[in-house]
């Protein structure tokens, strides 16, 4: 049987440590190489660049960025890795993954159940959808990834000033740069909800961001105000529909 190539991502050096050695004594029933090893999500996208992962074996709960939302990014990727969670046991969280039919090992992982998990994933390649990622998600992401020149780049949540619809694509601006994001501006306002407020049906814009507001010079009846931001010199118009309750907002920065 071919090898299986896996990544190994845990926050714990023991655990990791531990899965290593679980996989070298299942090599013979599952021939399997871990070919990369990570202490959190963000370090994990980093590493795969560059390489030709089979499966992750991720644990849930880490610093900076957990493992439902790297798996999340994974699923982006043209050739996305299966996906096996690793967590110590939590109620909701086994729950969640056995009504969505996702792979799970309970830490302390037995060989067995690992080797089960692996030729599960040989047998079927099962890959997660970004739907069922993001009913496991609990909690808004950190990040958002944008493919640029065959590679995953990460966006912090923020350095992202506003997101403007743009025909099939989200645009994300930052104070150095623009994004391209292959997401729906309607998902990520209900995602982000506590973090942007919407300026018009293209346009949701970072409450922190938001230094002030002034008059639209322009003679445009559908947005008579616009949007100062910190940072940029780019003002952002308010439409007529929006601007009572981007008006509420403006008070409070008065405040």
């Amino acid at each position: 049987m071919p090898l299986l190539s896996v990544m190994i991502v845990d926050d714990e050096a023991p655990a990791r440590a531990r899965l290593r050695d679980l996989l070298a004594d299942i090599g013979a029933e599952v021939p399997n190489a871990v070919v990369a090893e990570a202490a959190n999500g963000l370090l994990a996208i980093e590493a795969i660049a560059d390489l030709a992962v089979d499966v992750v074996l991720v644990d849930i709960r880490m610093p900076k960025m957990d493992g439902i939302e790297l798996a999340r990014h994974l699923a982006q990727l043209e050739n996305p890795p299966a996906i096996i969670f690793v967590t110590a046991f939590d109620t909701y969280a086994v729950h969640a993954f056995e009504l969505n039919a996702v792979d799970y090992l309970v830490k302390p992982v037995r060989t067995q159940r690992l080797a089960a998990a692996l030729q599960k994933v040989r047998q079927s390649r099962q890959l997660l959808t970004p739907q069922v990622l993001a009913q496991l998600q609990q909690g808004a992401r950190k990040h958002l990834a944008c493919h640029e020149r065959g590679r995953l780049l990460l966006i912090p949540l923020p350095d992202i000033l506003y997101l403007k619809a743009d025909l099939k694509y989200v645009t994300a601006r930052t104070a150095s740069r623009e994004y391209l994001l292959d997401e729906s501006l309607t998902h990520l306002e209900e995602e982000f909800s506590e973090r942007f407020i919407r300026l018009h049906r293209s346009a949701l814009v970072a409450k922190e961001a938001i230094a002030g507001f002034e008059k639209n010079g322009a003679d445009d009846a559908e947005t008579q105000w616009q949007a100062i931001l910190h940072g940029i010199p780019e003002r952002l118009p308010v439409s007529r529909r929006q601007w009572p309750l981007v008006k509420s907002y403006a008070k409070q920065l008065r405040t």
